[in-house]
């Protein structure tokens, strides 16, 4: 089985390992009549396409600061940062195998049997945040009153941004996706429901908290995701438990997986768990990648978008009126 684990120790750049390991992972698949395969090639062959032909990105982020100035303008008082990165090639890796092991492991509990090989190719493409925003926000103490929660305050600002998004950034070009999910938010508006992923009312088993929503850009003909967060859940996300509680958990995890689908049952499922494990594994400090290197797991210097991403996108804007009450 080809694994891209296969290609991380030869000094290559990340455009020449997209480049073999899509190439091969489409030549086996071919031979072999795998249609997930096919389809996990054709994903790696969309960040190719972002890497190597991505001069619509400064027009597509001059259009994301839009809403910025609109922000700096309605929330003087709040500090805030817009950032935006193209997914690392180890998480595209980790998100398309994750989705396929997650997905047929649910539908195989559900209904006993497995899915088809459509349903799962389906999985796959539903991976639509190659480019993603992020927005943190801020509440500084000092514009609280005695006993006023931040937290609360903080996340009614974090809704009020999220009702203004849709319809800001479609007057510049950019079309709402639907979910897709069938929980709602109750606290997005409700014409704007259909759109966000709410993982503050629905946090994953790590405690992750962000509002998610996808868009269609459609002057470069692509999509993005904009994710929505206050600064508690960037840090939980980033630096505290939903970034590295997860090791042991997610291994537990994927071991009852493995029990309840045995090796042999399902190919697709049995290639995705192997795939995904072998990168879970990984030791960052034995590879060799051009513009990569690392001490350790957590002592990371990428500077080609390997492991970390590539920023695009950095803004900050800073609370204005530190002694004011608002």
């Amino acid at each position: 089985m080809i694994s891209l684990n296969d290609y991380l120790y030869n000094g290559d750049t990340v455009v020449k390992i997209l480049h073999c390991y899509s190439q091969d992972l489409k030549e086996s698949a071919i031979a072999t009549g795998n249609g997930v395969d096919l389809a996990h090639s054709n994903c790696l062959l969309m960040m190719i396409d972002l890497l190597e032909h991505n001069d619509f990105l400064t027009a597509q982020s001059q259009k994301i600061r839009e809403f910025y100035k609109y922000m700096a303008d309605k929330y003087p008082f709040l500090a805030f940062t817009f950032k935006g990165r193209i997914k690392s090639l180890i998480r595209l890796e980790e998100k398309i195998n994750g989705n396929i092991v997650e997905y047929i492991y649910d539908y195989h509990c559900k209904n006993g049997t497995f899915p088809s090989e459509a349903e799962v190719k389906d999985r796959i493409g539903r991976i639509k945040d190659l480019i993603a925003y992020r927005i943190v926000i801020s509440l500084p103490q000092c514009h609280l009153k005695p006993g006023e929660s931040r937290e609360e305050r903080e996340l009614g600002y974090l809704y009020e941004v999220a009702d203004a998004l849709p319809d800001f950034l479609e007057k510049h070009g950019f079309k709402p996706e639907l979910s897709g999910i069938e929980k709602q938010s109750s606290r997005i508006a409700e014409p704007y429901r259909p759109y966000y992923r709410d993982y503050i009312e629905n946090p994953n088993n790590f405690g992750y908290k962000s509002l998610h929503i996808s868009f269609f850009d459609n002057t470069s003909r692509s999509n993005i995701e904009v994710q929505i967060r206050t600064k508690e859940m960037d840090d939980n996300a980033e630096i505290g438990p939903a970034n590295h509680l997860g090791y042991e958990k997610r291994q537990e995890s994927e071991r009852a997986r493995r029990e309840e689908i045995p090796a042999g049952e399902n190919v697709f499922f049995d290639d995705a768990h192997e795939r995904g494990m072998k990168l879970q594994e990984l030791d960052l400090s034995k590879i060799n990648v051009n513009m990569f290197g690392a001490a350790d797991n957590s002592l990371v210097n990428d500077g080609c978008g390997l492991y970390r991403g590539r920023l695009i996108l950095p803004y900050e804007h800073l609370s204005r009126f530190q002694n004011d009450l608002v």
